[in-house]
């Protein structure tokens, strides 16, 4: 989240969501990864959902969704 010292920034915040079949952290990181790809200067992020899949009574896939904070240009 942006602090007191980045008052002078402006920010645009984009939704994404993240995938994995080992964690919510591997979901986050694909999310990040991918996004940095076309977005230039990402500086936050905060998970705003979880979700997950259930297969056979256990844990198959994970999904978050991210707002993510970038600085205008």
């Amino acid at each position: 989240m942006p602090t007191t010292h980045d008052k002078d920034h402006v920010y645009k915040i984009l939704e994404l969501v993240g995938s994995s079949d080992k964690s919510i952290e591997a979901a986050i990181e694909n999310a990040v990864s991918r996004a940095s790809k076309t977005i230039r200067e990402m500086k936050w992020f905060e998970v705003v959902q979880t979700r997950g899949h259930i297969e056979d009574g256990k844990v198959r896939h994970y999904q978050v969704t991210l707002r993510v904070g970038f600085t205008l240009e």
